[in-house]
């Protein structure tokens, strides 16, 4: 064997890093491999081929790149140094918030596990049924919890979901009132983000005392908080029976872990249930991401915004689940939708579920229990103290009157590692939770009372009266059972539990397995260094209104996030608030319509939409109370600029906006993106760019320095927070300077443009965009970039001959996505868009996006994480299926017969001992010939109209499952 020569190979000091670099890591294709992939394309080098894919209009040349990439192991280090400047405290702050302990098991099988964070929003439902259960489960958690009859699974936070109630009660109502009655013991967050939603809409937010304030004819509905922010306890049913004898709708913003213990909302007559499961076993986080839930009376099924999961069957007649009723609303009514809901809470769903299956009906009482009796000894060892104690019914949280002495206790609980709420005039409000101890009750008392003699004299009192410590009122104590489906009693040991969720991942397709080349996704690589900083405690268990000398590290992370966003961007200002992309749209509106009324121009109301837009474009739009007014596209999918000055001329001095996406929703970088800007600019109005496709600009060119105005960025996409089965996400916004001053404001200290319940959005999940970005550095981003619009046209090409590809720019080049059209093949052969890509599955891959922006195409998106080998693959299987088209093509076998429409196939096609099929089986189910690493579909086909019409949104009992496959 001969000998591994050490010898240096370099003449300088200090040697160089021992490994490759973390950009190389990220970006799929080898040096050598984009060497070929150029040749194949016809490209001399990644510079000639941006030079002919990007404008030299857009391009720039400013853009700093002078800041290296760092190491996973600096990184790293980093963001440690940035988690421990953070303090966490024990949190007794509430107001939605509230400490709770995330099972190991899930934690490190769920949160941490690629096989549920790399997923993908469950839109081909055959290759979900793992994810789509685990939802099921959430929806049927909410449903029995709330006592109503459909659930969705999840929204974006607690607040949202409140202003989607008051909008959907808006619309539901028989009363024609446009008011609309809030608590005044609501949480303030909750309060900033109605009034944001409800001043466009034209409703009136009235707030009061629910039994003293409200005229129930004189509003369309009513939030009621139960139990309120303060604490307090009270029965809504009387108010809810008023409000449904003037036709309004009642909701009910309720604790989740409150209701296992307290009477239901549907039982209290609600119509509208909402709040958030962030106490199901997932950490605050310092504000997110957190699921919100929503769940509704059987009537209001098809008007709840967000998505629904539901029972239906596959051909061979066995249950299944799948999305249901098309719920994302804005894609059928666009600007006549009362939602832009475009995402979901899906992997803090999923950990919110699996919480309850964990600890199961019995497990939730013992803590909901727990916490309610630490809440009681509380309150009555501060009556023995003769503190005046303001709440008497409740739950989990006390309000006790200090008076001048509340700067005292607060300051003595802060020293002794405890987070108080200063309610204002004297009040403070104290929450518990299941991590609530006894020392931590005693600690309380000692900062009000530090006689330590006293104190235990009053404890010993206490246990004398044990039994009688209950501050629930017998009348709101639950009677009903909860959890009742066998899913909630079958895995009680943590051996049952980790089978279970290795169960459900198996039945899935995520990217741990395969390319998802979904366009305007950018399913890219989520890199373990990136994610493991959401779990260290200084990230994950600080509450989102601690103050702010606790915070420092979090300070430090949005400022250099945000200094970081707009250097990339060309813009000036950076707002974190946005949890989603549509919420990014949103807020960025919202800036827009301020500026325009900020220089008394409030006549501007029309928002100038392509009619290639994503559907929550003008959803968004006429949130904000804009009129929507679409611009056409030309042939090759761009911009009609020539329909645009004709819509300018006739609108004028009416025109506030226009929204575009760029690189274009056809995935091409259209030429004249300059020309627009400067046409709506000297129309008086602002350009909104959709930053949804960012990552086809990240080094090359900024929105900021060629004429948008406000984009949002999707975190999730561009930079590398993972999908998580549909969510989380994150939109923040970038503004130029003239738009800054209207940027979401503190929901908690009711500022204004407050769009999400949390300063900073889902801030836990912020340090893995600033990781990816800090270890990419500026030559990386860029190489990533280039890469990406590398991978989209080698797919191009190779797919061209087989496939047209519907748009390319002015040199015949795609950005980083391309469409292919299926049209001609349905037209000559009768094989759809879903034929083909039910059949991807029985080749390992996710379909491309379906149908959009362009009924019956593909849109495909490789990124910059897939090397060669995979695009290639994911190439010969488009090919494969094009070979056995063109079967249908020649007469020689029927599109009803073929593998096409029987796709995907699964283990029962491969053992069924009666296959007549004129196919081969075994080309059927192994078309690439591969038979290790199999992947197998867990159903056949679903049958989505037979699931509409049966719609099943809880987890139905075994009988309804014997039901479904007759």
């Amino acid at each position: 064997m001969p000998a591994i020569d050490t010898t240096p190979t370099d003449t300088t000091l200090w040697p160089g890093p021992g490994a490759a670099d973390f950009a190389s890591r990220h970006i799929g294709p080898r040096e050598d491999e984009i060497a070929a992939m150029l040749s194949e394309i016809g490209a001399a080098s990644l510079q000639d081929l941006v030079g002919q894919t990007v404008p030299s209009a857009i391009l720039d040349a400013d853009i700093e790149k002078s800041r290296p990439g760092l190491s996973e192991q600096e990184a790293l280090a980093h963001l440690r140094a940035l988690a421990a400047r953070n303090r966490v405290m024990t949190s007794m702050i509430g107001q939605g918030y509230y400490d709770t302990v995330l099972p190991p098991v899930i934690l490190r099988n769920i949160l941490e596990n690629p096989a549920w964070y790399t997923a993908y929003t469950p839109y081909q439902p055959e290759i979900s049924q793992g994810r789509l259960e685990a939802l099921l489960n959430f929806q049927t958690l909410v449903r029995d919890l709330t006592g109503l009859d459909i659930a969705n699974a999840s929204l974006l936070d607690e607040a949202t979901a409140c202003a989607e109630a008051m909008t959907l009660s808006q619309r539901v109502a028989k009363s024609k009132a446009i008011a609309y009655f809030v608590d005044a013991d609501t949480h303030p967050q909750t309060l900033s983000v109605l009034r944001t939603r409800a001043e466009p809409l034209g409703i009136e937010i009235v707030t009061g005392d629910p039994d003293a304030d409200l005229d129930a004819g004189a509003v369309f509905g009513a939030l009621l908080s139960y139990p309120a922010s303060s604490g307090a306890l009270r029965d809504p049913t009387a108010i809810i029976a008023r409000l449904h004898e003037a036709g309004a709708i009642a909701t009910l913003a309720a604790d989740p872990l409150a209701l296992v213990v307290l009477k239901s909302p549907g039982a209290c007559g609600a119509d509208i249930a909402v709040g958030s499961m962030q106490r199901f076993g997932v950490p605050m986080g310092f504000g997110g991401p957190h699921a919100g839930y929503m769940a509704v009376r059987d009537a209001y099924k098809r008007h709840i915004p967000g998505r629904l999961v539901g029972v239906s069957r596959d051909s061979r007649g066995n249950p299944a689940y799948r999305l249901a009723l098309q719920t994302r609303e804005q894609h059928i009514r666009r600007e006549k939708a009362t939602s832009n809901i475009c995402t979901a809470q899906v992997l803090l769903a999923i950990i919110a579920s699996m919480y309850a299956v964990y600890h199961g009906p019995e497990g939730l009482r013992a803590i909901a229990r727990r916490t309610h009796r630490m809440a009681a000894i509380l309150g009555r060892g501060l009556s023995a103290l003769a503190v005046k104690v303001e709440t008497k019914a409740f739950f989990d949280t006390v309000t006790a009157f200090a008076g001048a002495s509340a700067p005292l206790v607060l300051e003595r609980a802060c020293a002794a590692g405890i987070n108080l709420r200063d309610a204002g005039d004297g009040r403070i409000g104290i929450a518990c939770d299941e991590t609530t101890t006894p020392e931590t009750i005693r600690a309380i008392w000692r900062c009000f009372c530090p006689d330590k003699v006293r104190l235990e004299l009053i404890e010993r009192e206490l246990e004398a009266r044990a039994a009688t410590l209950d501050a629930i009122p017998d009348d709101l104590k639950r009677g009903d059972a909860i959890l009742t489906h066998p899913v909630f009693s079958a895995h009680r040991s943590e051996t049952d539990l980790l089978r279970y969720m290795r169960a459900l991942s198996d039945r899935d397709l995520a990217l741990d397995r395969t390319m998802i080349p979904l366009g305007s996704c950018t399913m890219k690589l989520n890199a373990t260094a990136e994610m493991i900083p959401i779990t260290w405690p200084g990230f994950a268990q600080l509450h989102p209104f601690a103050p702010a000398d606790q915070t420092e590290g979090y300070a430090a992370l949005f400022a250099e996030l945000e200094e970081w966003l707009c250097r990339l961007s060309g813009y000036d200002a950076v707002s974190l608030q946005p949890n989603s992309g549509a919420q990014g749209e949103y807020a960025g509106l919202l800036a827009i319509r301020a500026y325009h009324r900020a220089r008394n121009d409030a006549a501007r109301d029309i928002c100038l939409i392509p009619a290639s837009a994503h559907g929550t474009n003008p959803a968004s739009a006429q949130m904000v109370g804009m009129r929507v007014v679409v611009v056409g596209c030309d042939a090759q999918g761009n911009v009609d600029v020539d329909d645009l000055k004709a819509k300018l001329a006739q609108h004028g001095a009416s025109v506030a906006a226009i929204m575009i996406t760029y690189p274009s929703t056809h995935g091409v970088f259209e030429e004249r993106v300059r020309e627009i800007c400067d046409l709506v600019h000297a129309a008086g109005g602002q350009v909104y760019l959709d930053g949804a496709n960012l990552n086809a600009q990240l080094g090359l060119a900024r929105p900021g320095a060629y004429g948008a105005d406000v984009s949002h960025f999707n975190l999730h996409k561009t930079f590398c927070i993972p999908h998580g089965g549909g969510g989380p996400g994150m939109g923040p916004i970038g503004v130029r300077a003239h738009l800054a001053p209207y940027l979401p404001g503190r929901p908690e200290r009711g500022e204004a443009h407050c769009v999400s319940a949390a300063p900073f959005g889902s801030a836990s999940i912020l340090p893995i965009s600033l990781a990816y970005i800090l270890m990419m550095g500026d030559a990386g981003l860029k190489r990533a970039t280039e890469i990406a619009i590398l991978n989209a046209n080698y797919i191009a090409h190779r797919l061209e001959p087989h496939y047209p590809v519907l748009y390319r720019g002015a040199n015949g080049r795609t950005a980083h996505e391309c469409i292919v059209d299926l049209r001609p093949l349905r037209d000559v052969t009768g094989i759809t868009v879903d034929d083909i890509a039910k059949r991807l599955i029985d080749h390992g891959f996710h379909a491309p996006t379906v149908s959009f922006p362009v009924a019956g195409t593909f849109m495909i998106e490789p990124t910059e994480s897939e090397g060669k080998g995979e695009l290639d693959r994911f190439c010969e299987a488009m090919i494969a299926i094009r070979a056995e088209i063109a079967l249908i093509e020649n007469g020689d076998m029927k599109a009803e017969e073929s593998a096409l429409r029987h796709a995907p196939h699964t283990v029962a096609d491969l053992a069924d001992p009666d296959w007549n099929r004129v196919y081969d089986r075994t080309v059927a189910i192994f078309p690439n010939g591969t038979v290790a690493g199999k992947y197998f579909s867990p159903v056949n086909r679903l049958d989505n109209a037979w699931g509409d019409r049966n719609l099943v949104c809880s987890c139905p009992d075994i009988s309804s499952y014997a039901e479904a496959a007759e």
